[in-house]
């Protein structure tokens, strides 16, 4: 990510930033009562993962789940309860196609993606959730496995920082290996611009859904890609290997907000169809104006 260092993107975490956030409830709402769905730690007993107590057999328990150890000693019947293991693994998946680099202002899609995974992150971890990243171009570049460590904040800056674009973009591809990688049911962030086939997106994201995650899709998009305000003649170049194309923008422009209108509408569509949150975010909107927004949509549903 030329230019940016880990203290530019550390603002993202700053305490004005945050405070900022949390004054949206974002720690609250988004993340605990909204997004996670009954997903985080709950004080209710299950049959799962870490020992909490014993208690008295009673007609209609799972004979699976008595204790024969104690019984052997006490001749009595005690069922085994456990609670529930449901702490919260987010994974942070970032887009880093040269695509993102686009930018009209002074932040690309890929600075913007970095400031949103670190803001969301650093909120995941100050409420002690795990969190993991992954960077992604035509292929999984980095995956840094979830951690609720103090220092995984510091080793995810690092990666955003550091990250290598490359020309081409397998999103589809991607979110299919992804899904096999992340065994367990999680909340699952995707940043990207989504520059790729929408149908083979869609069937990518349905594998997360297929694997029971809860999914936020973050549609990076920059001002320019929104309106296309170009009207000059010029020269438009690929970013991922295209080539050049010497065009009028106001003979294009219609056939391409028509295009551009009908992708967006096709993946927020399949979004919307398999119960995914889709989030349009343009890179020139502050990150926390751009999570009151989402935040106002997800309360009004």
């Amino acid at each position: 990510m030329p230019g940016k260092t880990e203290t530019e993107y550390s603002r993202a975490a700053d305490p004005q930033t945050l405070a900022r956030i949390a004054k949206l409830e974002l720690r609250a709402r988004l993340v605990v009562e909204g997004v996670i769905s009954g997903m985080h730690k709950s004080p209710h007993r299950g049959y799962s993962v870490e020992f909490a107590q014993h208690r008295d057999y009673t007609q209609g328990d799972e004979i699976r789940h008595i204790d024969w150890k104690v019984y052997g000693r006490s001749d009595r019947y005690y069922i085994k309860q456990y609670e529930e293991e449901t702490n919260l693994k987010a994974y942070l998946l970032v887009d880093t196609s040269n695509s993102m680099n686009y930018k009209s202002g002074p932040l690309s899609k890929l600075d913007y993606a970095g400031i949103l995974a670190s803001a969301l992150g650093s909120l995941l971890l100050q409420q002690r959730d795990a969190v993991g990243l992954s960077l992604f171009n035509d292929g999984i570049q980095v995956f840094l496995p979830p951690s609720g460590l103090a220092s995984q904040m510091r080793e995810m800056l690092r990666l955003l920082e550091s990250a290598q674009t490359a020309p081409r973009t397998n999103v589809s591809g991607t979110m299919h290996d992804l899904a096999e990688r992340i065994k367990r049911r999680g909340l699952v962030m995707i940043f990207s611009d989504f520059f790729d086939d929408p149908d083979e997106i869609i069937k990518g994201l349905q594998h997360f859904r297929h694997r029971k995650h809860e999914v936020i899709v973050f549609h990076l998009l920059d001002r320019y890609e929104l309106t296309f305000p170009f009207k000059e003649s010029c020269i438009f170049e690929g970013m991922e290997e295209e080539g050049q194309l010497p065009a009028e923008p106001n003979a294009l422009r219609k056939t391409y907000m028509e295009a551009f209108n009908a992708f967006v509408r096709k993946l927020m569509r399949g979004c919307r169809d398999m119960n995914m949150d889709y989030v349009q975010m343009p890179t020139d909107m502050p990150v926390d104006d751009a999570l009151a927004r989402y935040l106002h949509q997800r309360m009004n549903y």
